[in-house]
């Protein structure tokens, strides 16, 4: 805390440099922040920014005490009364992550019935929350066999077939090199994100810099990758 303050002061002398501290959630979405930071670095280039991974709770409780400028979280509208946010233009499609000889391999997209009787795997904030709502009155026949924070690990187990990795879609390689196949959940649900900042944060110079560039909307990133 005492470096972050002290760079606040350093900042003022130097308006292109100083350092930006993140938190993100993990989604494949997260292309379009990096692509902002890179076209601030490009006119900035005394800038430094700082990545750290979490889910929702991690983030938040970061970003309230002072240690983080932004953060991105998932799912449920951020706390006004807290944070500012935007919205990122896309939305994540929840699935199924399995070893490619599963017997539920096969299907198109997987239900909730599907799910009953075998191992799962899921971060313990997705499982009390989408997961949960997503299989609505069944939650409760549903078994949680362990939690991972990060999907890559959950994978791992999957690809022993040790059970079903239940995580958004892009995050983990399901190429058929790979040996993992994803398959949608049936009905779909998908997860909205969000860049949220506090209200009552006082901004180094480099980070109210930042915040006046990514005001613009990140639709503009969106339609650049559209045109790929």
């Amino acid at each position: 805390m005492a470096d972050k303050i002290e760079q606040e002061f350093v900042s003022l002398d130097d308006i292109t440099g100083g350092d930006l501290y993140f938190g993100l959630a993990e989604s494949y979405q997260i292309r379009y922040l990096a692509r902002e930071i890179g076209k601030f670095k490009a006119t900035n280039p005394g800038l430094n920014y700082h990545i750290t991974s979490g889910d929702t709770e991690q983030v938040t409780e970061k970003l309230d005490k002072g240690l983080l400028d932004f953060g991105v979280i998932c799912s449920e509208l951020p706390d006004t009364n807290k944070y500012n946010y935007i919205t990122f233009p896309d939305t994540d499609i929840w699935g199924a992550v399995m070893a490619a000889s599963h017997p539920l391999a096969g299907k198109k997209a997987i239900t909730v019935d599907d799910l009953i009787g075998e191992p799962l795997f899921s971060s313990e904030q997705s499982w009390q929350r989408e997961i949960k709502k997503w299989a609505g009155k069944h939650s409760g026949e549903l078994h949680l066999e362990g939690s991972f924070r990060l999907s890559y690990n959950g994978s791992m187990f999957a690809l022993e077939g040790l059970g079903i990795l239940l995580t958004l879609e892009h995050l983990i390689d399901c190429s058929e090199e790979s040996g993992l196949v994803f398959r949608p959940l049936e009905p779909i649900m998908e997860t909205c994100f969000y860049l949220i900042w506090s209200k009552h944060q006082t901004f180094t110079p480099i980070a109210e810099r930042f915040l006046s560039q990514i005001t613009q909307p990140f639709v503009y990133s969106a339609d650049q990758s559209a045109e790929v």
